[in-house]
């Protein structure tokens, strides 16, 4: 038989194709499956090796941070040693709906309806909350924040589907605005992290945060932790509990009078602090208007937070003379008694002549005068006595232009460098400004605590607000009063003291006196500086203490911009109210 096709063996033809044609394409597919195959194992294990491992474990381990507790801030009764919680942890409860759990348009509106009950909810906010329960693919939507446990209680109690609470700590201030600037806020740093913000709440802030702990090892196919397969733990520490050394009644009171004060003489804020002179312990840190920390942020002007005896500085005035004259009592230059000839007129120390207070003209007056009548003129002339550098120590043993260290969050220094711009020992006209508290700033802190100085027998002590510590292991730090130097001799302590007394009795400021009592005290009207020199705007203060023979107080009181001409009708009258309040508080006997 001839074979067709020049005699070769025909091979099947199926489909159209040979079958060696159907054998090599699927060979070829096998071949690029394995080579996909084989890339994949590749990359999956050696590529993306790392990735996988971890995204393995993290399917299997665990780690849990653990938060600490933040500390408490406490004020005290003095007279009773009882504390009262200025700054706590408080628990409240956020609610939200797993809307997985809200099967129907009937249940999501039953459940919208009873929330707008207990929640007294308008129409729009309802119909708002109708809609978030009807989302049914969410497991957690958050309905509201910050519940209070008895109505979280009452919810709970209606049996609502779908609705869960988160138990929250929140920093809650029981006083609400009393001594806010001096506790501080806790807010959220740019992290969204809890951090102190002012006062103790930001200089202890680490203290008070505590240090988190954490716990890791490896999770069951159920989410818990497999005992048997080895875990890390780290307790976290909680915070430490301040007690400060704040009076709590005396803070109110004492508050209330300068807030009552400063509305009445239309000031723009207005500083007190009351402390122990002879310890430095502070009673009462005033800076108003305040505002309340529990909701820091409804303030119209950020600037309220500020903590103004710490930290707005200001040129005295006449408050500082006391401190000028007891150098040059201490230097033995001058007595009490010492005999200065005003003029009313100095013109040759500054470009501008030195004058009085409305140009008044004093004659011959002793050093007591010079100090009631608040005679600008003869305080250049205790400056003179003695001499640019040996003034310039004393103001810096007193300890201006250097921050208290009281323990405070924005804590300043005040600027004395005035006195640094000429060389020589003769006082120019920086010096002779600085005599009477011009050209030199201070704050009423760092004031307050240079008078004590003058009451309390002539130390400087160091100002302190914190009392005590208590670390959450048990450790309990005290603070101890804190000489820092000595300034004054005990009897130029006790010559500066009685003329200080003379003043509130024979001076201007009779009305910072307190009926069968010897204060002393020394008022202040400083002009404000601005562009090209001074303004007509004032500053008015008043620095003193009492009684004489046993000082149990000193304070100062400051106002910013009163519309009122002299201290002597604004800050003096009002540390008179202040003061007859404490003698009455701790039950001094008249000694008068």
């Amino acid at each position: 038989m001839v074979r067709p096709f020049g005699g070769k063996k025909n091979k099947r033809l199926v489909g159209g194709y040979s079958r060696d044609q159907r054998i090599w394409s699927v060979q070829v597919i096998i071949a690029i499956g394995t080579c996909v195959i084989v890339s994949r194992i590749f990359f999956l294990m050696i590529i993306q090796h790392d990735f996988y491992v971890q995204l393995a474990n993290g399917s299997h381990e665990l780690f849990e941070r653990l938060i600490p507790r933040r500390g408490a801030v406490y004020a005290q009764d003095s007279r009773s040693d009882e504390i009262y919680p200025l700054a706590m942890n408080r628990d409240v409860f956020l609610l939200y709906a797993n809307t997985k759990e809200i099967t129907d348009n009937d249940t999501a509106e039953t459940v919208a309806e009873a929330l707008a009950e207990v929640f007294s909810y308008d129409d729009e906010k309802k119909l708002a909350v109708y809609y978030q329960l009807n989302k049914r693919t969410d497991p957690y939507e958050p309905i509201e924040k910050k519940i209070e446990e008895d109505v979280k209680n009452e919810l709970e109690k209606r049996e609502l589907p779908g609705i869960h609470f988160v138990r929250q700590s929140l920093r809650f201030y029981p006083e609400q605005s009393l001594a806010a600037q001096t506790i501080g806020f806790l807010g959220k740093d740019s992290e969204g992290e809890h951090v102190g913000r002012y006062g103790i709440e930001g200089y202890w802030n680490a203290e008070l945060a505590g240090t988190s702990g954490f716990v890791e090892g490896l999770r069951g196919a159920r989410g818990g932790l497999i005992l048997s397969g080895g875990k890390t733990f780290e307790p976290a520490t909680d915070g430490v509990d301040i007690y400060t050394t704040i009076d709590r009644t005396l803070q109110y009171k004492a508050c209330a009078i300068l807030e009552e004060a400063r509305q009445e003489y239309e000031a723009a804020s207005a500083s007190l602090v009351i402390m122990d002179p002879k310890t430095g312990a502070i009673y009462t840190m005033c800076s108003v208007p305040e505002f309340n920390p529990n909701s820091y942020g409804k303030v119209e002007n950020a600037q309220v937070y500020n903590n103004t005896t710490i930290f707005t500085p200001y040129e005295p005035g006449s408050i500082f003379k006391p401190i000028t004259m007891a150098a040059a009592i201490n230097e033995g230059h001058l007595t009490p008694n010492s005999i200065y000839h005003d003029t009313g007129v100095i013109d040759d120390v500054c470009e501008t002549k030195i004058r009085n207070a409305d140009h008044k003209v004093y004659k011959d007056q002793s050093m007591t005068g010079v100090l009631e009548n608040s005679i600008n003129t003869g305080m250049v002339y205790v400056a003179q006595q003695l001499g640019k550098h040996r003034f310039k120590e004393y103001i810096n043993d007193f300890g201006f232009a250097a921050k208290t260290g009281i323990g405070l969050d924005s804590e300043v220094s005040g600027v004395i460098e005035s006195l640094n711009k000429n060389k020589g020992d003769r006082i120019d006209c920086y010096g002779a400004t600085a005599s009477f508290g011009q050209g030199i700033t201070t704050t009423p802190l760092q004031m307050v605590n240079a008078f004590s100085a003058i009451v309390n027998g002539g130390v400087l002590m160091k100002p302190f607000i914190v009392s005590r510590v208590e670390h959450s292991t048990g450790q309990v730090q005290r603070t101890k009063p804190k000489e820092i130097r000595r300034v004054l001799s005990p009897s130029t302590a006790a010559l500066v003291s009685a003329m200080l007394v003379s003043v509130i009795d024979s001076g201007h400021a009779t009305g910072a006196g307190v009926d069968g009592y010897y204060i002393g005290g020394k008022t202040g009207t400083a002009q404000i500086a601005g562009r090209g020199g001074y303004t007509k705007e004032t500053n008015h203060s008043f620095v003193g203490f009492g009684p004489v023979d046993d000082p149990v107080f000193s304070m100062i009181v400051k106002f910013e911009k009163p519309q009122r001409r002299f201290s002597a009708s604004t800050a003096a009258p009002t540390f008179g109210k202040i003061a007859q309040f404490i003698m009455q508080y701790y039950a001094i006997p008249p000694s008068r």
